[in-house]
Formats: structure tokens, C-alpha cells, sequence
């Protein structure tokens, strides 16, 4: 059973990897496995009794990670359906691409925090093409929104998949991952952002000769963009803090804010015509969140749990601390893997090798893995959902993106890995 199991969730891993090459949704695979994995498990071990019981407890875990993204995934979608996210854009003004670059890296970087990387890459291109008419310099900062998105998301608990993941964990709480990731997060941003901030000095920014209309015209007031961003934004900030109050769950946090959100959004339309404030409604919103990359998650988080249940993972952490040896090694090089594979299932498999009775919340280990599984992504295009999402808005070449941003990504991994290393030494 072992050696099938094994053998079954690699090709998946494989299949999602090589997602773009073969034109199969990763999502598909992540299905196929799952089903084949429980499937095999269930066969093999011959207990109705424990393979539901153990079924159950991950459906339970499963539900709180989906639950809690459709929620915050819709709550983005109805801000942005207000044309709301122009409160940051129209405010970022200069005449310097070097100036442009570091404004756009520092936004990026605070808003990957509070939205997700994903959603922020999305807004910040899309900004972009409103900004840069030349294709090579847009590129560029495609691929820098890329890196400061990622390492944005890895010191919030909602900023990333990954670290949300931890967080629901139990292997991280809100205020300690900002207390030890913020810093290392910032450093390995600011490497790569010195260095091509340093190549672009001199340059003028050129824009579009003609300002790129939106894929839709918003008809909403400045009133209404305004209290649907910031009230937005605020459901979404107000999660980590519901939970340390109530103890409930982050999704229902999300979903009470989302209501909130919602009862808001009806009172403001309510005199309007249903053709004119359709677009606007939450239950437009809901058709355009990425149910494909949901889907994914379960699928993803279904296939792991079977190589919990069936202590393959438990065997290999201890193969890894044999062979290895070190923690902090074992760490960084699944930060390196991050780039070539889906950073989900990793984190999902360090999650079911180590047990929190050996690692406590908010270890070295779960911290040091929230930073590595974030920023380690950026190294190559395919690496994070925000770089898969770049790649398509932008047409960048994974060669491209090697050649120019690869390095400079991995300077900055490896320098704010070091200095996480170093501040957890200091201060423990």
C-alpha cells in the first residue's frame, strides 16, 4: 500500500508541476489523486470504523481553509468591483521609473499582507498598464510585483495560502508570524528592490499614449468606492483579531464581515436599477471568485492527508532529520522547492511530518517554514500563484523570467532566510 500510495501522489505532484507542458488543470490532478489515494487507503486498510473516522478530521481542516478563502476571495472581488482599489492607485504619482519601482514594491508588498498575493499581483499589474507604455519596463516590474506580493504574504496570516494554512492550523499565531517574519520579509524584498531600482535610475516613465480603459465602466461615487475599500479591508484585518477574542475559527470571522459587507452593499444600491447595480452585488462577486484554485486546495489537501494518516510523512521527517540533520537546512531547501512545485502541498506535508507536540505553535520551525514556502516561490516564474498569474497577464517568458528576476528573487530569499536565522538566535 505504501509504495502505491507514494507512487500515485508523485505523479499528481508531477502532473500539477508540469500543469502549463501537458494542458491539464492542476486542479484536475489534485481530484484524480485525492480520489485515488483514499481510494487505495481505504481498500488497503480495511476499516470502515477508522478511515471515516480519519476522513471526518481532515473534511473538518479541509473546510476551515475553503471556507475562510471563498470568503476573503469575495470580499476582494466586491471592492474591486467598485472600482475601490483606486484609493492606493490613483495616488501613486511619479515621473522616475527607479521612484515608480520602489512606490510599486512597497505597495505591493503592505497590500499582499492584507488582501493576498494572488489578488495583489492581479491589481497591481493591471495598474501598471495604466502607468508603463513600454513592454520591457512593465515586464520588469511584473516580475518585482511577483517578489514583494510573496514576501508581503508571508508575514500575515491572510497574506498567503501557506501561511493561512498554518495559522488554522495552530502552528502560528497572528501577532508572533508578524513579530518574526516581518523583517526577514522586508530584507528579502529590499535586495532585489536596490538592485533593479539601481539599473532603471535615470529613466523616465513613458506612459500609454492613450489611457487603457477598463475592462468595465464602474458606476459607483466616490462615497461608495471609498466605504466599500475601507470596509472591506477592515472585515479582512479584524479576522486575526475576532479569532484571539472568540476563539472561533477564522472563516467565521471572515464570513461575518463578508454579511457585514454585504448588508452594506444592498442598503447602498438598494434605489438604484437591478441592471445598474447587478455588477456591484455580492452575488456577482461570488461568480467570479477562482473556484478552479479552491478546488485545488481541497484536492491537494484531501491526497496529503492520506500520507498522514498512513505515517508516510512522519517516516520521511525522520529520514530528513537523519540525512540532513539540520532544522534550518531542511526548512531552507523546502523554500527551494517552492519555486519548482506548488508551495501548497509542500507546506501541506510539513504540516503532517512534524507533530505541534514536538514543535510547539509558533516554533522555529513553523515560523522559519511560513517565510521559506512564501518568498521561495518568487525564484521562478511557475513557483507561486501570484508568478503563474503575472506570467499570463504580462506574457513572461519563464526563460525571461529566469534570466532577470530569478537571481534577484533568490538573492533576496537567501538574505532574508539568513536574517530570520539570525534575529530567532538573538532573541531566543
Amino acid at each position: 500500500m505504501i509504495t502505491a500510495l507514494i507512487l500515485i501522489f508523485v505523479l499528481a505532484y508531477l502532473a500539477i508541476a508540469l500543469e502549463h507542458p501537458l494542458k491539464v488543470n492542476k486542479s484536475a490532478s489534485a481530484l484524480v489523486g485525492a480520489g485515488l489515494l483514499w481510494t487505495i487507503y481505504a481498500i488497503a486498510t480495511n476499516n470502515t470504523e477508522v478511515v471515516s473516522h480519519e476522513l471526518s478530521e481532515t473534511l473538518i481542516s479541509t473546510a476551515q481553509i475553503v471556507f475562510f478563502l471563498i470568503g476573503a476571495m469575495t470580499i476582494v472581488e466586491v471592492i474591486d468591483a467598485h472600482n475601490g482599489f483606486e484609493v492606493i492607485t490613483r495616488n501613486i504619482k511619479t515621473t522616475k521609473l527607479s521612484s515608480l519601482m520602489i512606490l510599486v514594491g512597497i505597495v505591493t508588498f503592505f497590500l499582499s499582507a492584507i488582501l493576498d498575493n494572488l489578488t495583489t499581483t492581479i491589481v497591481m499589474i493591471s495598474l501598471l498598464k495604466k502607468l508603463i507604455d513600454k513592454h520591457s519596463d512593465r515586464l520588469l516590474f511584473a516580475g518585482m510585483v511577483v517578489i514583494a506580493a510573496n514576501s508581503g504574504g508571508a508575514w500575515s496570516p491572510i497574506g498567503d495560502v501557506t501561511t493561512t494554512m498554518l495559522w488554522i492550523g495552530g502552528q502560528i499565531t497572528p501577532v508572533n508570524i508578524i513579530q518574526g517574519v516581518f523583517l526577514p520579509s522586508i530584507v528579502s524584498l529590499a535586495v532585489p528592490l536596490v538592485i533593479i531600482s539601481f539599473m532603471l535610475r535615470g529613466k523616465p516613465v513613458v506612459p500609454p499614449a492613450q489611457p487603457v480603459n477598463s475592462a468595465k465602466e464602474i458606476s459607483t461615487t466616490a462615497l461608495e468606492r471609498n466605504l466599500v475599500f475601507f470596509l472591506g479591508l477592515g472585515a479582512l484585518i479584524a479576522v486575526p483579531i475576532f479569532k484571539t477574542v472568540t476563539h472561533l475559527p477564522p472563516f467565521m470571522g471572515v464570513f461575518f464581515g463578508l454579511g457585514i459587507l454585504w448588508l452594506v452593499a444592498d442598503l447602498l444600491h438598494r434605489n438604484k436599477a437591478e441592471e445598474d447595480k447587478h455588477h456591484l452585488t455580492l452575488v456577482h462577486a461570488l461568480t467570479r471568485i477562482d473556484m478552479a484554485s479552491i478546488v485545488f486546495f481541497i484536492g491537494i489537501l484531501l491526497a496529503v492527508a492520506t500520507l498522514e494518516h498512513s505515517h508516510v510523512l512522519t517516516d520521511l521527517a525522520g529520514w530528513l532529520d537523519t540525512t540532513v540533520g539540520r532544522l534550518d537546512i531542511i526548512v531552507f531547501l523546502i523554500g527551494i522547492a517552492s519555486a519548482i512545485v506548488d508551495n501548497v502541498p509542500l507546506v501541506a506535508a510539513a504540516m503532517g511530518m512534524y507533530s505541534l507536540e514536538q514543535f510547539p505553535t509558533d516554533s522555529f520551525l513553523w515560523e522559519f517554514l511560513a517565510y521559506c514556502a512564501g518568498t521561495g516561490g518568487s525564484i521562478l516564474i511557475i513557483g507561486s500563484a501570484a508568478g503563474v498569474a503575472a506570467m499570463g497577464l504580462e506574457k513572461i517568458e519563464f526563460v525571461w523570467y529566469m534570466k532577470n528576476i530569478s537571481l534577484l528573487a533568490l538573492a533576496g530569499y537567501m538574505a532574508g532566510a539568513l536574517v530570520y536565522v539570525l534575529q530567532f538566535n538573538l532573541l531566543h
